[in-house]
């Protein structure tokens, strides 16, 4: 698979099938356009391209800034890749790309990459969405497939604005239908104040991406895959009321981990949450309450076996 950041960056053109989106997350809905596109592609005998945007084109027209991201950009191409995309192209958006005009932008595709073929479960492509579907066939040379039931996992709606309110409410199990796996997050293994240690449950300090959205605050049951190896963990997200915290922490304890994880990159998976942030008395309420947590995350563990 090819990466690139501009349509610019792009070899020669050739006849490509291509699919235009933000397509955060990649979702099943995503899963499903995109398999048929890389079937007929197949079939065809053609190449098949992505080009998906950063900042998300909302993010700039609305000015919004924070965690606003299901995956990060390295993820999402990589996802992208195991659907069969050969090329994946990041694009910049920015005000002259939201200004740019329906055909413009066709025309673009058509000169840096060949496109012959283009899809969508939804068309509003160029300014103002003015490329509806209709629009885009009446500019001619190259076909336009409009897949309306590729946007339905069983018979609930994709979409990553669902997923995105999913996480603000914490049903992580929810969630993982509809992207077609469970939840993640990676980061570097950073020092943290050590105090789970104090109370014999040590945890793993993630340093996740500044942009990509985490589950609502609380306690949850996840995977840790550290390496090849995976581990049940007993992950919390939050700001520690107990002991005053004044950071925002995504805190994994390892269940049968020995061994220093600092400066390792780890990927948790969500798999279910067991409990909201709560304020303790003291340290030894919250050892015991910890304790029953990774009780509680035992037993998903072995559920989910």
């Amino acid at each position: 698979m090819l990466h690139v950041s501009s349509l610019t960056e792009l070899p020669a053109p050739q006849p490509t099938y291509m699919a235009v989106g933000v397509f955060d997350g990649v979702h099943g809905g995503h899963a499903q356009l995109l398999g048929r596109m890389v079937a007929a592609a197949r079939a065809d005998g053609v190449r098949t391209a992505v080009l998906t945007f950063f900042p998300h084109p909302q993010a700039v027209i609305q000015k919004l800034s924070g965690r606003l991201y299901l995956s990060t950009l390295e993820e999402r191409a990589a996802l992208l890749a195991a659907l069969g995309i050969d090329i994946v192209i990041t694009h910049s958006f920015d005000e002259a790309m939201r200004q740019t005009r329906a055909a413009d932008f066709v025309a673009m595709l058509q000169n840096h990459v060949g496109m012959v073929g283009l899809w969508s479960g939804d068309f509003g492509l160029g300014y103002r969405r003015e490329g509806t579907a209709a629009y885009l066939r009446q500019l001619g040379g190259f076909a336009v497939h409009e897949l309306h039931d590729v946007l339905l996992v069983g018979d609930e709606r994709v979409s990553s604005t669902r997923i995105r309110q999913l996480l603000a409410e914490g049903d992580v199990t929810a969630v993982a239908p509809l992207l077609g796996r469970p939840y993640g997050v990676e980061g570097v293994v950073v020092e943290g104040d050590k105090r789970g240690r104090t109370i014999n449950f040590p945890t793993a300090n993630l340093d996740v991406w500044a942009q990509q959205i985490l589950p609502a605050n609380g306690v949850y049951a996840t995977i840790a895959h550290v390496g090849e190896a995976r581990y049940l963990a007993a992950t919390n997200i939050g700001v520690r009321p107990t002991v005053d915290g004044l950071h925002h922490r995504v805190e994994a304890h390892l269940l049968d981990f020995e061994g220093d994880l600092y400066g390792r990159s780890l990927h948790l998976e969500f798999i279910q949450r067991v409990r909201s942030e709560q304020k303790f008395s003291g340290l030894a309420e919250l050892q015991a309450q910890i304790t029953a947590d990774v009780a509680q995350v035992r037993g998903i563990g072995k559920e989910e076996r």
